[in-house]
């Protein structure tokens, strides 16, 4: 189909247009006395066939090769290419998108939900926010929501913890796109999930959505197959795979002497050369154990092809150093990692005015710092030294370390003094935007984390032998 053909065809689509007006009317009106809302195709189609409508006005007239995808992808596909999720586009392509038509308008800001998806491990929503979000406190071009799900409040929301927005700019306000990692460990092939939006860019709602999410069951391929590594004190067990429409998530064990090291999974290979890469895994349940610290882990993963007899994993190890501190009522001292063969020799330190300033080496490097080593040292050492009152220093959360406001203070600004004795000097403000209430030298606390100066470490690589009969 040449473009003179295509732009016939698009004239001769009928969209009616009494119909779609009276459809949002409708929508809106229920929406306002906080009814749920059934689905209506009508409208979400018709936005739809104008987004579509005006990216192949846009594109597609000069690039054939666009012309030929939108023709072969549903409407709500448009959807997703404009946020270049290639799943959402396979599953509109396959009808398994949830279309949506729920609307909300709250303090003259209207949010409206327009499609659903639920693949493997993923659940995506997408919708559209007015223009007038613009009259919050963000800058222009900048939407933020503060949200939850399941009526969780705060961060103690599972479904954030995986959590990722992408947003794009159109005419009358911002098309959006939400994607969380499902977060329990047994799926529900049908279910709603309660959205409740607590304010946008600082506009206050409440927006509270119920969005149906589904999936067909997964197909799961058991493997249940071990492989250790004694040099380092890990285990790694691969269970299981399952297997979606467009994507499969693999589920494994981690067994770890220390509680705080990680293990990831760079890749996978099958025995025909195709390589699968993983997502950012979900933690489905973890506990220290007589061998060790157990976490169990699913995370997404390219589809698994059909009729494969082997994968070959390639994992990686971080290695957590506990911190390591020192009450600075004295000008020098030396700080030793607990699991490097390295330590901080501080040489000297010196109040001047609002400054504080901190001179130190580190000692026990193998060799001179590369340019690639001295520029992370440079960068890590702007947050890794922390300064903290000696009487807030029992009161940060292990599992969340945030260190204590107005008691705290880890900003600094780092100068290289002589980069083959990686030989430094850290100058904090004492009265900048961090500070410590009533500072003394003698009640403060100097933290440091050896941590995150060495890179993971790739481990072995393994293979698993696949069941006989995957499909």
């Amino acid at each position: 189909m040449d473009n003179k053909e295509v732009k016939s065809a698009i004239e001769k689509i009928v969209v009616p247009k009494e119909k779609v007006f009276g459809a949002i009317d409708k929508g809106l009106k229920m929406s306002g006395q906080g009814r749920k809302i059934k689905k209506k195709k009508v409208l979400a189609g018709s936005a739809a066939v104008a987004a579509l409508l005006g990216i192949t006005i846009a594109s597609g007239f000069v690039n054939p090769t666009m012309n030929r995808v939108l023709a072969n992808t549903p409407i709500i596909g448009g959807i997703f290419q404009e946020f270049n999720d290639s799943m959402g586009v396979e599953l509109a392509n396959q009808d398994a998108v949830t279309e949506l038509n729920q609307s909300l308008t709250k303090n003259g800001v209207t949010v409206k939900l327009t499609s659903a998806y639920f693949d493997g491990n993923v659940v995506s929503i997408t919708g559209f926010v007015d223009e007038d979000v613009e009259k919050g406190h963000n800058e222009k071009g900048e939407v933020s929501f503060d949200m939850n799900f399941e009526h969780n409040k705060g961060d103690n929301d599972p479904w954030l913890n995986g959590k990722s927005t992408d947003i794009r700019k159109v005419k009358g306000g911002y098309n959006f796109q939400w994607k969380m990692e499902y977060p329990y460990k047994s799926f529900k092939e049908n279910s709603t999930l309660p959205i409740t939006i607590h304010n946008i860019n600082g506009i206050k709602g409440e927006w509270n959505f119920d969005i149906p999410i589904q999936q067909e069951k997964n197909s799961t391929l058991v493997i249940d197959q071990e492989q250790g590594y004694p040099d380092d004190e890990v285990k790694i067990r691969i269970k299981e795979i399952l297997t979606a429409r467009v994507s499969s998530s693999l589920i494994y064990e981690t067994v770890e002497k220390y509680k705080d090291d990680e293990i990831y999974i760079l890749k996978a290979i099958d025995n025909k050369g195709k390589v699968y890469r993983f997502g950012n895994g979900t933690s489905l349940e973890g506990a220290a154990q007589e061998d060790g610290y157990h976490s169990t882990v699913r995370t997404k993963m390219t589809k698994l092809k059909s009729n494969i007899t082997s994968l070959t994993f390639y994992p990686q190890l971080t290695v957590a150093d506990p911190k390591v501190q020192q009450l600075l009522d004295k000008k020098s001292f030396t700080l030793k990692s607990k699991r490097f063969n390295v330590g901080l020799q501080v040489n000297d330190i010196t109040k001047k005015g609002s400054k504080l300033v901190i001179d130190y080496q580190f000692t026990g490097l193998p060799k001179e710092l590369s340019k690639h080593q001295l520029e992370l040292f440079e960068n890590n050492l702007q947050y890794v030294l922390l300064l903290v009152d000696k009487e807030y220093i029992g009161k940060i959360d292990p599992e969340n370390p945030v260190p204590p406001k107005n008691h705290s203070i880890h900003l600094n600004k780092v100068k290289t003094i002589d980069k083959k004795a990686a030989h430094f000097q850290s100058t904090f403000d004492l009265n900048g935007e961090e500070k410590i209430m009533n500072f003394k030298l003698e009640n403060t606390i100097l933290q440091f984390n050896f941590s995150s100066f060495f890179p993971a470490k790739e481990l072995q690589p393994f293979t698993v032998v696949l069941p006989v009969g995957n499909e």
